[in-house]
């Protein structure tokens, strides 16, 4: 090329800029980079205003696990500086009224056990008891803000679960599990219990948990309540349990009685109102069941709680309020029409903080109790969700929550008031976020039966509409919970690897009304299927889908449609169906929701003639139909599906010829939560899609 021609000189110094420009840009996500996402999770304002407490969670390697910290945030400055050191299992960090201290919960071992000298005789105790006062457990610590280490003020030998400061910042509420009665008999190898609505994976009869006191400072504990009910447990994925609440005079707790222990029974639910001196308990309203997360309005008058609309668990969940005095309320979210899973009072009780999915995003409003709820404008950042939003209002008015974008993970978030934009203050994921990640769009279509739908499109960094790409489709689990524009490492990966990536909402998502979201009633996997199908159809009209290289993959629910449709349509290359629900029947019998799924079909699958709708709806009931190969992963020790569905899957298809592998997990859990085997599951996920699409 003749370098003294002007037009040779300009082409070339354009190849040298795009040149420059390629080497400068930042390196795509890859697998290694997933693994080390830092988790930060519940902020929580300091009564000032002025400061933020947070847990951090770093991921181990190494150790195949994440190592939590307490960290303190100086909102005015930004400054951050960490409040706990080498305390494993840190979590449920609470403010005292005074803000003078913090409580918080962290394993550690209830007593110390003296080794008697050589010849000595053993102590007085069975060898099971020694072990059990050996072994951490969840404990209550309260670390001074002048200074100084936290001090560990229990020292039970069960894991404590929930915490809350009285009002005057003298003593801590908590919940706790009652001792098995039968341990003598048990440590004699005696140990046979009685099942009831537990999960298949239990070895011991369920245990119920109470309400303790204790002194702040350390002491004698208090029990308040007693008897063959409990608390409501939680294990994820769903909602923490529901927190104690004390009235603002402290005389009363507002609480949640399960009518037994068993998982299986957490639709028996009732709000009561504890009185912290007597103990006596009264129920607060007429309903039977399926309430929970009561809440003390600031001036003590009235309490805010959950409650599935119409008492019909196929509805959203409202939030009720009602007088102290007693009352069944009133539902004051039904006008917005979105599944809410957290509310919080404002300082002044006139308005409720509320969270949930709306569309693809996830939404806080603003509700006036004699107004119309005010969706807060939070630019591109969604709050973090799982089953419950995780924000804090302070009284000042400020908020602060852990949120992410769509190509930036979840970090902390500050807002000075409801109507100031949201502003980051911290930035553990800068490497994830520094990458050359792919851009996130809603997708919207009218679907079957009338319905507008919406799913999110994630787009290969260098993406050319006029190109043809493969195709995945990730979807969602639940199935009460909805695909959104938040940030998601997997559907990055399969992005970066050149995959256009599909997270369809269907029936019986929570993001757009009651309607949508009880549609799925008795209808588990054809209403849903068609709906995913349809946006489809609207993705491939795009014109940039190779139609002939498409894989469908999901976890839990999102493993259900999986087996669901690659036995009912015959268009995917290749499938992945994580911790599927394969059989309805199994899963009435096993998991830990067990009897609860009643609600979906009308009643038992052992009464009357609903065996049928049970089968009928079951992906397991088509295997015949399958042809996809398809991968298969679960975990052990998972009680929300347990690993049987797999294994039922996996012989169906092996024994029918179609390509199959099924790698197991030998974790507890509903899926794998180290950053070690999260990222063997991205990584056995995308060969599979590749090897099969590419």
């Amino acid at each position: 090329m003749p370098l003294h021609n002007p037009r040779n000189c300009a082409a070339l110094l354009l190849c040298l800029c795009a040149a420059a420009l390629a080497m400068a840009a930042p390196p795509q996500i890859e697998l290694a980079d997933t693994a080390h996402i830092v988790r930060v999770s519940d902020p929580q304002l300091s009564p000032d205003g002025r400061s933020i407490v947070f847990v951090l969670s770093l991921p181990n390697l190494k150790e195949a696990r994440y190592d939590s910290y307490l960290m303190l945030i100086d909102v005015a400055s930004g400054a951050q500086h960490p409040l706990t050191y080498q305390r494993p299992g840190v979590f449920s960090p609470r403010w005292s009224p005074q803000g003078d201290r913090i409580a918080f919960l962290a394993q550690a071992v209830p007593q110390l056990e003296s080794v008697p000298p050589p010849g000595a005789a053993p102590p007085a105790t069975t060898d099971g008891a020694l072990a059990r006062a050996r072994e951490p457990r969840d404990q209550i610590f309260v670390l001074q803000m002048n200074g100084g280490d936290a001090s560990q003020i229990t020292h039970v030998t069960r894991d404590i679960e929930e915490l809350a400061w009285s009002p005057d910042g003298e003593q801590l509420a908590f919940s706790m599990a009652d001792d098995n009665p039968a341990q003598k008999d048990i440590d004699s190898h005696n140990d046979a219990f009685e099942v009831t609505d537990n999960d298949y994976l239990a070895t011991e009869a369920a245990l119920p948990a109470h309400v303790w006191l204790v002194p702040a400072r350390g002491g004698d504990l208090r029990r308040l309540t007693s008897g063959s009910w409990s608390l409501p447990r939680s294990a994820p994925p769903s909602s923490p349990p529901s927190p104690l609440s004390w009235s603002p005079d402290g005389k009363s707790i507002a609480i949640v009685q399960q009518a037994t222990p068993a998982v299986g029974d957490s639709d028996q639910t009732v709000v009561a109102i504890l009185d912290v001196v007597s103990g006596r308990i009264r129920k607060l309203t007429t309903h039977r069941g399926l309430e929970g997360y009561p809440l003390y309005s600031p001036d003590g008058a009235r309490i805010a709680y959950w409650y599935m609309r119409d008492g019909d668990p196929n509805n959203q969940n409202e939030i009720v309020i009602a007088p102290v005095s007693g009352g069944d309320g009133t539902a004051v979210t039904r006008p917005l029409d979105r599944d809410v899973v957290r509310a919080v009072w404002a300082e002044n009780g006139k308005s409720l903080l509320l969270g949930g999915h709306d569309g693809t995003r996830v939404a806080l409003w603003l509700l006036p109790l004699r107004g119309v709820a005010q969706r807060l404008n939070l630019g591109n950042v969604d709050p973090a969700w799982n089953f419950w939003v995780d924000a804090s209002l302070g009284k000042n008015g400020a908020l602060t929550f852990a949120g992410s974008t769509p190509t930036h993970p979840n970090e902390i978030y500050y807002m000075s008031s409801l109507r100031s934009a949201p502003r980051r203050l911290t930035d553990f994921n800068h490497q994830i976020a520094s990458r050359t990640l792919a851009r996130t769009s809603e997708l919207a279509w009218r679907g079957p039966d009338g319905f507008q739908e919406d799913g999110v499109v994630v787009y290969p960094p260098a993406f050319e509409r006029q190109r043809k790409y493969p195709l995945v489709l990730y979807i969602h689990g639940g199935p009460t919970s909805a695909s959104t524009l938040s940030f998601s490492a997997l559907p990055q990966l399969l992005a970066a690897h050149g995959y256009v990536v599909f997270s369809p909402n269907y029936r019986g998502s929570d993001n757009l009304g009651n309607a949508y979201q009880r549609a799925i009633f008795n209808d588990a996997g054809d209403g849903p299927g068609r709906d995913v199908m349809s946006g489809l159809s609207a993705l491939e009209q795009q014109g940039f889908i190779d139609e002939t290289r498409i894989a469908v993959s999901g976890w839990s629910y999102g493993g259900y449609m999986t087996s669901w449709l690659i036995g009912h349509y015959q268009v995917w290359r290749a499938a992945v169906s994580g911790a599927a629900v394969n059989d309805l029947v199994h899963a009435y019998n096993l998991s830990d929701f067990n009897v609860t799924q009643r609600y979906s079909f009308g009643g038992s699958p052992w009464t009357g003639a609903l065996m049928q709708a049970y089968v009928a709806q079951s992906p397991i009931t088509y295997v015949a139909h399958i042809k996809t190969p398809t991968l298969i992963l679960s975990d052990t020790g998972d009680a929300r599906v347990p690993i049987t569905q797999s294994y039922l899957m996996y012989h169906a298809l092996k024994d029918n010829g179609v390509p199959v592998k099924f790698f197991a997990y030998p974790v507890a859990g509903h899926s794998p939560g180290d950053p070690v085997r999260l990222t063997d599951v991205y990584r056995r996920w995308m060969d599979w899609i590749d090897q099969y699409t590419k």
